[in-house]
Parts: structure tokens; C-alpha cells; sequence
């Protein structure tokens, strides 16, 4: 078997070691004599897995005790509308930056909701900085303001968080878990899985517990933060597989050294990738401001576009796979989540260098 280096920015690489614990329980998990996908969610050896994934993802991002851990389904994009839908009892008005295509997409669902006040809008640019916070326009009424630190498709990234007493939404889909962050600066925290927690079907929202409990009567209960706590997060039958393969992401996590650990592994991969195109004498280049490039997902593009299919085709055969860039921006992108690690990282300059030097 020779496995391939996942570059795709979602559903992505998972670690190869979790892989293959799972492997090795699908047939039988945990003595139950059948697999965790066909055991009741509510019996005891899941209820056991569910609140052991919850623990430890608590003490990887040390996550304070006035905050609920929810397991959800619908992905991050339900969170675009229950957000506005739980927090509304603070006002009608929200901050909402817009610094992407997905906090563009967050916008769009929050004005059903409440009237959106956008602080700061870079599309006009393509999304290839995040303007400095005192350029935020913030309003003195907003009810929370919505951040997406880092936008998956045009690879910007922003570390800091804007000076404000509203309570800060994120969405973390693409960076949570890649370096240690503090959690009790947040109102809410978001995440999609299918990049650094494990595979698609299950969203973790980490909510404080002010935030919680205000739902308008009129909305669907399965966005009602309170209803979903108060069941331990199975008002409904959860998605169980996900939800148990995650928790072996965070044991795994544990295991190697956790966020920090993380953390300088995820630097070291961006920065020598970046390096690499930097010094490519303009055949690569990343158009990102430097001080907004994203550590997961690295954008690049080729001096000469004609030449884009052959390095696409041509990374692919060489187990390099998920280069492309998005449809709405094109050229490449590598995303470059805690799974893969710096080999993998080597193997795709090592390709563009071999490439560059066949094609100038």
C-alpha cells in the first residue's frame, strides 16, 4: 500500500496512525462485539467514548469550566444562522468582518437574522490582507461580532483578536487545534471537522454559558444551543462514527505533544513552503500579504498558467493529490493541516523545484 499526500483543504488528511486503530475496530470496537457504528448511541460504552472526547479535547485547548462543549451536525454552515439565532436577545444589530469567502457566506445568513454592520470588507481585492483593527468599523450596539480568522480559500490568516466588550464569534474551521489559543477570549468558537479534527459529519461549537439559553421560541430546536447542552448534545441521534473518530484525533493529539507541539510543527511546514516559493525567482508566487499568510492553507500561483494542468496531472502522478486551487480563485493551494507532516512538505518542493527547472 503507498498512501498519497493529501493536500485537499476538506475533507482532509486524518492521521495514519488513527486510521489505523480504527481499522482494527471496525469489525469489533471496545468489546462490545459489533462496530461503534452500530451501537446505540445512548449505551454506555458510547456515552463512555463521548465524554471522553470531550475531556480531552477540554484539556488540549483548556477550555474553562463556564463553557459547553457541543458535538453537532449540520457543518459550520449551520452556524451561520444559529449564531444570529442564539444571540439575538443581546440586540439586533451584529459586527461581521469580511474577510473571505466564508465570512462572506456568514454575512449572507446572518442579515435573515439581524442587521448586519460589516467592520471591514476586502473582496474588492480578491481577500489578500486583513485591514489593521483600528480600520474596523465597530459598532458601540452590536450584539457580538464574527470574526473567520482563517479563510480557507484565499489562504488569510489574521492571529489577533479586535478590541472590543461584545462577545467574539469565530469560525475555527480551519485552524482550531493547530496552536494554542485562549478559549475564554471568545464568546463563541466553531469548527467544522473535516480538516484538523477528524472526518466531515460533525461540527464542535464551544459556547460560553451566558450565551446560552435565550432562544427565540419561533426557531428550530436543533440550533438551540441550550436544547443541544441539556441532551449532551443527542437531542437527535448524533453522528456517532465522526464523533468517535474525532476523539481518537484528540488522543492522538495528546499523545504527540498536543497544540504546542502543534504549533511549531505547523510554523516550521509554512514557513519553509513560503520560503520556497519566495525564492522560486517569481516562477511561484503567493498573493497574500506577508504578515496575513495562513500556516494551514498556502495559495500559489504559476508565473505562466498554461503550464497549470501539466503541473496538476503531473504532481498528481507523483502522489502529491488536492493541488488545485478553488474554482473561484484558481492556480494551487496547499492545505496543510496537523496530519500531514514536514515529509510531506519536502516531497511537494522537492516536485515544484524538479518542475520549475523543467519548465523555465
Amino acid at each position: 500500500m503507498s498512501r498519497i499526500f493529501n493536500f485537499s483543504a476538506g475533507p482532509a488528511a486524518l492521521p495514519e496512525a488513527v486510521l489505523k486503530e480504527v481499522q482494527g475496530e471496525l469489525l469489533e470496537w471496545d468489546g462490545v462485539g459489533a462496530s461503534v457504528m452500530e451501537i446505540s448511541h445512548r449505551g454506555k460504552p458510547f456515552m463512555a467514548a463521548a465524554a471522553k472526547a470531550e475531556r480531552d479535547l477540554r484539556d488540549l485547548m483548556g477550555i474553562p469550566d463556564n463553557y459547553k462543549v457541543l458535538f453537532l451536525q449540520g457543518g459550520a454552515t449551520s452556524q451561520f444562522s444559529a449564531i444570529p439565532l442564539n444571540l439575538k436577545f443581546l440586540g439586533e444589530k451584529a459586527d461581521y468582518a469580511h474577510t473571505g469567502h466564508w465570512s462572506k457566506k456568514a454575512i449572507a445568513d446572518a442579515k435573515r437574522f439581524v442587521n448586519v454592520n460589516v467592520v471591514c470588507d476586502t473582496s474588492d481585492e480578491g481577500y489578500k490582507h486583513v485591514p489593521a483593527p483600528s480600520e474596523w468599523q465597530l459598532s458601540d450596539d452590536a450584539a457580538y461580532l464574527h470574526i473567520t480568522p482563517n479563510e480557507t480559500i484565499a489562504g488569510v490568516e489574521f492571529d489577533w483578536l479586535p478590541d472590543t466588550n461584545k462577545p467574539i464569534c469565530a469560525d475555527l474551521s480551519s485552524t482550531i487545534l493547530s496552536r494554542p489559543i485562549d478559549v475564554s477570549k471568545y464568546g463563541i468558537i466553531y469548527a467544522g471537522a473535516q480538516k484538523n479534527i477528524g472526518p466531515a459529519g460533525i461540527t464542535i461549537v464551544i459556547v460560553r454559558d451566558d450565551l446560552v439559553g435565550n432562544f427565540p421560541s419561533d426557531a428550530p430546536r436543533l440550533m438551540d444551543y441550550q436544547v443541544m447542552a441539556d441532551s449532551d448534545s443527542m437531542n437527535n441521534t448524533p453522528p456517532t462514527f465522526a464523533w468517535y473518530l474525532a476523539g481518537k484525533v484528540f488522543a492522538w493529539l495528546k499523545a504527540n505533544g498536543g497544540v504546542e507541539a502543534m504549533a511549531e510543527i505547523n510554523k516550521a511546514k509554512a514557513d519553509r513552503l513560503y520560503s520556497y516559493i519566495d525564492q522560486s525567482d517569481g516562477f511561484y508566487t503567493n498573493p497574500v500579504a506577508v504578515a496575513n499568510r495562513s500556516w494551514m492553507n498556502v495559495p500559489f500561483i504559476l508565473a505562466d498558467d498554461g503550464l497549470d494542468a501539466a503541473f496538476l496531472a503531473q504532481s498528481h502522478d507523483s502522489g502529491l493529490h488536492a493541488l488545485k486551487g478553488h474554482r473561484s480563485v484558481g492556480g494551487m493551494r496547499a492545505s496543510i493541516y496537523n496530519a500531514l507532516g514536514l515529509d510531506a512538505i519536502d516531497a511537494l518542493i522537492e516536485f515544484m523545484d524538479a518542475f520549475k527547472t523543467a519548465n523555465q
